[in-house]
């Protein structure tokens, strides 16, 4: 499992995508949504309105040399979200939650330390 820091130093475990993006390219193409339409869909879950760019859709989604197989958990979660609204496929059948972790990064701080 890998992870990546976020500003807050808090890890956050990645995501995979099920079956080589199989089922992810199914609920697209069930919701009639491109890489793009998906990328403007996810934006409509992303209170900052920022949502997930075209390039890591296709990412995500792809099965080229550019297709990627693990995403951040927000990525996957704005994704599944805006595909779920449209053919109820849950985030579980597009993507692999990560092994329980047994880190105590969060946990070691102090309430002191949070926002």
């Amino acid at each position: 499992m890998s992870y990546t820091t976020t500003r807050h130093e808090v890890h956050m475990p990645k995501v995979s995508r099920k079956h080589n993006g199989e089922p992810l390219r199914e609920a697209m193409a069930a919701a009639g949504l491109t890489g793009p339409e998906l990328s403007e869909a996810t934006k409509e879950i992303d209170p900052a309105g920022r949502g997930v760019s075209p390039a890591t859709v296709g990412r995500i989604a792809g099965r080229g040399k550019t297709a990627r197989n693990t995403c951040e958990l927000h990525t996957a979660w704005f994704v599944a979200e805006a595909l779920h609204r449209r053919t109820n496929a849950p985030l579980q059948d597009l993507f692999s939650m990560p092994a329980r972790s047994t880190t105590t990064v969060e946990r070691s701080r102090s309430d002191a330390e949070e926002e």
